[in-house]
C-alpha cells in the first residue's frame, strides 16, 4: 500500500509545523528543517518526535 499524495501534501513535520517530503526509499515523511524522518506504518504516517529518525545532512533526499 503506497501513501496517498493528497495527505502528504496537507500534514505537517509536528516539531517545526513545516512541509514534509515522501522519501519512497525509505518509506519516510523527512523534514528537512529538524532533519528528521518520520516512519510510515501500513501507509499510516507515524507523526511522533520519539519515533521520528535523526537524519544526518548527507541522508537528505535531494
Amino acid at each position: 500500500m503506497a501513501i496517498d499524495a493528497k495527505l502528504v501534501e496537507i500534514i505537517a513535520c509536528p516539531v517545526c509545523k513545516g512541509k514534509l517530503q515522501l522519501d519512497r526509499t525509505h518509506n519516510e515523511l523527512v523534514c528537512r528543517f529538524d532533519r528528521l524522518a518520520y516512519p510510515i506504518t501500513e501507509s499510516i504516517p507515524v507523526l511522533l518526535e520519539n519515533r521520528a529518525r535523526k537524519l544526518d545532512l548527507d541522508e537528505l533526499p535531494a
